[in-house]
C-alpha cells in the first residue's frame, strides 16, 4: 500500500483516482462513498443501498448514515486541501436535517470556511434531486495538528 501522503499527492495531481483514497477509510468504504471530480470541484456520492436505510416503510435514509457520510466527506476533503498525511480529528460536528432523505443517491459538497495551522472549519451540504434544495447542512470543526504531541 502506498503511503498516505504519496496517495494524497497523486490524487491532487491527477495521477491517482480519488476513490483510492476513499477506499483507505473503512467507514467510507462500508458506506460505499464515491467521489466525482469536475475540475477542482469534488462531489461526494452516497449510493442508495440497504446499509443506509433508516425507515423501510417510507423508505428513508438513516440520519446517522447521512451524518457519517457528510463527516467522512469533510475529512477526505480536508485531507486533499491540506495535502498532509495526518487525518483530521473531529472537534465539533453540527448537522441540520432540513427534509427527509429518500432512498436514492445522495450528494454532498464541502467548502472550507477557514483553514488554519491547527483548526479547519468546513461547511457541508447534502442534496438528492436539486443542489438548491439540500436535505441536510452541517458545520464541522477539525483539529489538524496537535503541537503538544510527541509523535
Amino acid at each position: 500500500m502506498k503511503a498516505l501522503k504519496t496517495l494524497i499527492e497523486e490524487c491532487r495531481s491527477g495521477e491517482a483516482d480519488y476513490q483510492a483514497l476513499i477506499d483507505r477509510v473503512p467507514y467510507a468504504r462500508f458506506l460505499g462513498i464515491q467521489v466525482i471530480a469536475q475540475g477542482d470541484e469534488l462531489t461526494f456520492v452516497l449510493p442508495k443501498h440497504d446499509n443506509v436505510v433508516g425507515n423501510p416503510t417510507l423508505p428513508a435514509l438513516h440520519g446517522g448514515a447521512v451524518a457519517g457520510f457528510m463527516e467522512q466527506a469533510a475529512i477526505i476533503f480536508i485531507l486533499l486541501q491540506m495535502g498532509e498525511p495526518k487525518v483530521p480529528k473531529t472537534i465539533d460536528f453540527t448537522i441540520d436535517y432540513l427534509r427527509a432523505g429518500l432512498f436514492r443517491n445522495t450528494y454532498a459538497e464541502c467548502s472550507v470556511t477557514r483553514l488554519g495551522r491547527r483548526i479547519a472549519n468546513v461547511h457541508i451540504s447534502a442534496w438528492q434531486k436539486n443542489r438548491q434544495e439540500p436535505i441536510t447542512i452541517a458545520r464541522a470543526h477539525f483539529l489538524l495538528s496537535d503541537d503538544g504531541s510527541t509523535e
